[in-house]
């Protein structure tokens, strides 16, 4: 069945879609696919770093497109009021054929470049990029697991609005937060729980607890934290 997502211009078109990415790394199943490039060209510009998981997707697409391109023919999307994907929306990598047309028309032996002149610091990215989707497509098949978290503070006087700041301030590659609340413990002491998805082989609970949570800065609101469910999905 086709996902529907509807007006990506706006605010709530982009936070259901938002929330639908908060525990998905694609549109759909576990590579990137044409459902992701149907709604990729939907977008005229980069969305709002508000929009964490869709920046973040956002982001990863457009550095496949540059240097992989995308095959999977994905599940069916639709995005209201976007153009139907054509074949020349889908990039490909540069084949052999190009790269001898370039030189032709070049007279410099250098590399040729296939997206224009490029700086130094261009090609740096340009390679991290290539080594980040690498490592992801071994990483494909990993495992995904929903954790609920008891966040303590040291006491009642515990500003808790800015201990979810702090907690929140955590980022890791497969870590994302989700919903929270607040729960009374008793004489006026409220503690924190509060969802997070990890990817398996990229986030260990336990280090994220001993080695980012409890120690400072943060440590200055949390007293303790302690792992209440965990779930694969």
């Amino acid at each position: 069945m086709a996902v529907a997502f509807y007006d990506l211009t706006s605010a709530a078109g982009l936070k259901k879609l938002d929330d639908y990415l908060l525990s998905r790394s694609y549109i759909s199943g576990y590579q990137a696919s044409k459902d992701d490039l149907t709604v990729f060209t939907a977008f005229s510009s980069a969305p709002a770093a508000e929009y964490v998981n869709v920046s973040r997707w956002y982001t990863h697409i457009d550095a496949l497109l540059r240097i992989s391109g995308v095959e999977a023919e994905g599940c069916g999307v639709v995005v209201e009021g976007s153009a139907p994907i054509t074949k020349e929306a889908i990039a490909t990598p540069p084949s052999a054929d190009t790269k001898a047309a370039a030189d032709e028309d070049d007279d410099d032996d250098d590399d040729v470049d296939l997206f224009g002149e490029e700086t130094e610091e261009e090609k740096k990215a340009a390679e991290e990029r290539a080594a980040t989707i690498k490592a992801s497509s071994k990483k494909k098949e990993s495992g995904k697991s929903s954790v609920l978290l008891d966040v303590k503070p040291w006491d009642d006087e515990t500003d808790m609005k800015k201990l979810e700041e702090a907690v929140r301030s955590v980022e890791m590659e497969g870590l994302f937060w989700g919903a929270s609340k607040l729960v009374p413990v008793g004489y006026g002491i409220k503690k924190m729980t509060i969802m997070l998805t990890i990817v398996d082989d990229l986030v260990s609970v336990d280090t994220l607890i001993e080695e980012r949570l409890t120690v400072e800065p943060i440590n200055e609101y949390v007293q303790s934290c302690d792992i209440v469910a965990f779930n694969k999905i």
